[in-house]
């Protein structure tokens, strides 16, 4: 998959300049605020985000995101233990707001007790489809009713943002009531095992086509098509596969066997009813679209209508049957250990969100941040030991920056640094089932 992260003018690349010009950008950071960013990553930060009316408050100031020693955040975080015992869940969930004036820092926690039948996690995408943003509460709307009440919902996974040609595509993997929406990218995953069990592990695409003659391709899925590549588009996507030039083959059921929604696991045969060279083909919920890039195309032999094309959506580790599963990271606890982050803006206090758990409960857990006087945000190191604290296991971060946000039955009770819900792609939801 395309590398769908803003990249952000760092402040290290940026004294590259003159000194003068480096001593002028200090200055207006000390003089004016500096709005919340726009882009779909943990720094979040960008120099182009559009007026908005609703803005949220400014970045905190310099000497409020200085560094604090190790020990003074430790004492912090272990200030106010607020893990709460089981008999206190009695619908199940229960959502605590915890505040560390000292940073400051503004917490929503969302406790889930694992013995419950009838609760569940649930992905969600915006307007049901893979293209496309929307505020999560809007999302939360498309979750059919006969599958339960939403109970609450955190923001999801990171995603190519509105400047880029496939708004609303996750970055990795998802898994949609089932359906396998997007592809991992090898990167660290959440899902909801077959057993009903939590996992967090790196997910390795083993997406395979077979032409009729033997010749055989890996292709992604739902993302834009680089020109030496392929991808699988299904009708999750939207109206069209968006692409241009190449080759298109229009896919329709073979027989009785496996066919949509696609789900992972999968080996089945799809038959060739068109082949285009256009591009940009209709979808619609018959068919699936093989699209083969320019530089692919003169490496395969012709296709022709009627052509028989094996399909396989094989992964590592093994998802068949996983109903729940969603992209992020990067892993924060594994067996009770910290595990090392690795990139620059880890090391930065951002808003956060992320999941983890042990052998009763899951956590739900978001981190308010560039609000001034309310909370600064988490490096993820704070917030690895955060989790620690509840007594987790096993936690990985999500999305963060202006995407930060927790719903809570009808109301958001977090502080987007927006001052608004941020237009996202996806999110995680708590849902009340209507059958346990």
């Amino acid at each position: 998959m395309a590398d769908c992260s803003l990249r952000f003018l760092s402040s290290t690349a940026f004294c590259r300049r003159p000194a003068l010009v480096c001593l002028a950008f200090m200055a207006l950071v000390q003089l004016g605020p500096i709005g919340c960013g726009r882009g779909s990553s943990e720094s979040d930060s960008t120099p182009n985000e559009p007026p908005h009316r609703d803005r949220a408050t400014s970045l905190p100031s310099a000497e409020q995101v200085a560094a604090v020693p190790d020990t003074a955040v430790r004492q912090a975080v272990q200030a106010e233990p607020k893990l709460s015992p089981s008999n206190e869940l009695a619908r199940g969930f229960l959502h605590r707001h915890e505040r560390v004036r000292s940073m400051p820092w503004s917490i929503h926690v969302l406790q889930i007790d694992r013995s419950r039948a009838d609760l569940a996690l649930v992905t969600t995408l915006s307007q049901d489809r893979v293209l496309g943003l929307g505020p999560l509460s809007e999302q939360i709307r498309t979750i059919p009713s006969e599958l339960g009440r939403p109970l609450a919902a955190i923001n999801g996974s990171f995603y190519c943002t509105e400047r880029e040609v496939y708004a609303g595509d996750p970055r990795g993997l998802q898994i949609l009531r089932g359906e396998l929406a997007s592809g991992p990218d090898a990167a660290v995953c959440f899902w909801i095992d077959p057993k009903g069990e939590p996992r967090i592990d790196q997910v390795v695409p083993q997406f395979k086509a077979t032409l009729a003659s033997g010749e055989r391709f890996a292709f992604g899925l739902n993302e834009e098509r680089p020109a030496n590549a392929a991808v699988l588009y299904t009708p999750k996507l939207g109206s069209s596969t968006g692409t241009y030039g190449g080759r298109e083959l229009i896919l329709e059921r073979d027989r009785e066997n496996d066919w949509l929604p696609l789900r992972p696991g999968q080996t089945f045969t799809a038959r060739v009813r068109e082949v285009r060279g256009t591009g940009n083909s209709r979808l619609n919920s018959e068919i699936m679209v093989l699209s083969i890039g320019p530089s692919l195309v003169a490496r395969l032999p012709a296709v022709t209508p009627g052509s028989i094309i094996k399909i396989s959506t094989a992964t590592s580790p093994d998802l068949t049957g996983v109903q729940t599963a969603i992209g992020g990271g990067p892993r924060l606890l594994r067996g009770r250990q910290p595990q090392p982050a690795h990139e620059h803006q880890g090391y930065s206090r951002h808003p956060r969100s992320a999941i983890g758990w042990n052998s009763k409960f899951i956590f739900l857990v978001i981190v308010d941040g560039r609000q001034r006087g309310l909370s600064i945000g988490m490096t993820l190191q704070e917030l690895t030991d955060y989790f620690l604290k509840l007594g987790c296991d096993e936690a990985m971060n999500l999305d963060g920056g202006g995407s930060v946000e927790m719903w809570i039955e009808g109301d958001v009770v977090s502080s987007p640094c927006y001052g608004y819900e941020r237009p996202t792609a996806n999110g995680l939801v708590l849902l009340q089932k209507t059958k346990p």
